[in-house]
């Protein structure tokens, strides 16, 4: 009974002290050394892509209430922001309508006139008169003064508006597809732009891009902007690849058709920076109203640095391509800085591999 009692006990110790090393080996080593402070920062997280600046690096600009678009309950044209549309909105205002204004008033004047005048209560035996010769005279001349008054100055409009554009003007080639609108540069690169009319918010899938406020009014708003430069001459081309379009930007005074086989092309000048909106004024299918076009005016500046963001050039920059054609072997009016193709260039001073007996 002794020796299995001594037993028992050292059997109990020796399950102990396994049980306390398997637990020893399970827990994890206490790190020796605090691991070393990192000095990068971790990246912030991308912010969400701007729609206002899907113009690679043009200004975030928002619409302008009355500027630029048509509101509702306002009366008149829009604000002009071009030196032709503010022509022919003083002509409008302060002829046009004055015009129109008095020719209606004198008409409803004379017929009621008429009216009092020669009603049958008034006039129980009629007039046999069949002719007055001042009046015929008044009727005749008045209107034509009337029309040579409104002429002049139209003609001089219209010649404003197709005057050719001067050398230093900015291109931009517009072009009609069914429907939607692409734009070239061909002053500036190879840069091309493709224009499509932004849907509602409940007219698109999830995660796709809706029209807000900022993008322009409802069936305006096109998810890629025209950008131009304010002060410049801007030459504007049209053509189509399909059907008869129609480039219309009420606040610069244009509305240039835009037909397949064809270039049209006229002239106009941005006098202030802002968002101005349009579209296609030519009957030319079933989406002819889901055309529109969204022009960013922006200073001349920012203009350039929008260029260079997409890949073109400006007028004078050293990086453009040489126009000039490429020397010939042999020519003698070959460039200077290019060396002949059968010489011999000198190496480089301390270059790798060069000796002192050869420089």
């Amino acid at each position: 009974m002794r020796m299995t009692g001594l037993k028992t006990i050292v059997l109990a110790a020796g399950l102990a002290l396994a049980g306390t090393g398997a637990a020893a080996a399970q827990e994890p080593a206490a790190p020796t050394a605090a691991p070393a402070a990192t000095t990068a920062a971790a990246p912030d997280q991308a912010a969400p892509v701007n729609p206002l600046l899907a113009e690679d690096g043009a200004p975030a600009m928002d619409p302008t209430q009355h500027i630029g678009q048509p509101s509702d309950g306002y009366f008149g044209l829009q604000p002009q922001v071009t030196p032709t549309g503010q022509r022919a909105h003083w002509m409008h205002n302060w002829i046009l309508m004055p015009a129109v204004t008095g020719i209606s008033l004198l008409v409803l004047v004379l017929i009621g006139w008429v009216v009092l005048r020669y009603r049958r209560a008034a006039n129980e035996t009629p007039s046999r008169t069949s002719h007055n010769t001042v009046i015929e005279i008044i009727w005749t001349l008045v209107p034509v003064l009337i029309l040579v008054l409104i002429a002049i100055p139209s003609i001089g409009l219209l010649q404003a508006q197709y005057e050719p554009a001067p050398d230093n003007a900015v291109t931009l080639k517009a072009i009609g597809n069914q429907w939607f609108w692409s734009y070239e540069y061909p002053d500036n690169g190879d840069i091309q732009i493709t224009a499509n009319m932004l849907k509602e918010k409940d007219q698109v899938q999830a995660g796709e891009r809706y029209r807000t406020d900022s993008d322009g009014p409802r069936l305006l708003a096109a998810d890629s902007r025209v950008v131009l430069p304010v002060g410049v001459p801007i030459r504007l081309i049209t053509t189509a690849n399909d059907v008869i379009h129609s480039w219309a930007v009420p606040a610069f005074w244009i509305k240039l058709d835009a037909i397949p086989g064809r270039l049209n092309e006229t002239q106009f000048t941005i006098e202030k920076p802002g968002l101005y909106f349009g579209q296609c004024s030519e009957l030319c299918g079933a989406r002819h109203a889901f055309m529109p076009i969204a022009v960013q005016a922006v200073p001349q500046a920012q203009f350039a640095a929008w260029v260079r963001a997409k890949g073109g050039t400006m007028p004078g920059d050293a990086s453009a391509p040489s126009t000039a054609p490429p020397a010939q072997p042999g020519a003698d009016a070959a460039d200077q800085t290019a060396a002949p193709a059968n010489s011999t260039q000198p190496a480089t001073p301390n270059a790798p591999g060069a000796s002192t007996s050869d420089l």
